[in-house]
């Protein structure tokens, strides 16, 4: 019993600096941070993806253009 009041007390100085607090604050901005590296992610594969939809419209103009200039 004791011994377990001790280790009450111990603690009790760290709980009201804020140190359990900045515990959580950091695991929920890692969390935070993962989210939006995985966002990014998503993004430039969106982008990449309508760059080479784009890039292949441009090259199938481009060769209706040449075609219709060569009749």
């Amino acid at each position: 019993m004791l011994r377990s009041l001790i280790l009450l007390a111990s603690f009790l100085p760290l709980a009201g600096c804020g140190l359990g607090e900045t515990a959580v604050s950091a695991a929920a901005g890692g969390a935070s941070e993962a989210q939006q590296a995985r966002d990014a992610k998503a993004t430039e594969q969106r982008f990449q993806q309508r760059l080479e939809e784009a890039t292949h419209t441009a090259e199938k103009q481009h060769n209706a253009d040449e075609a219709a200039a060569d009749q």
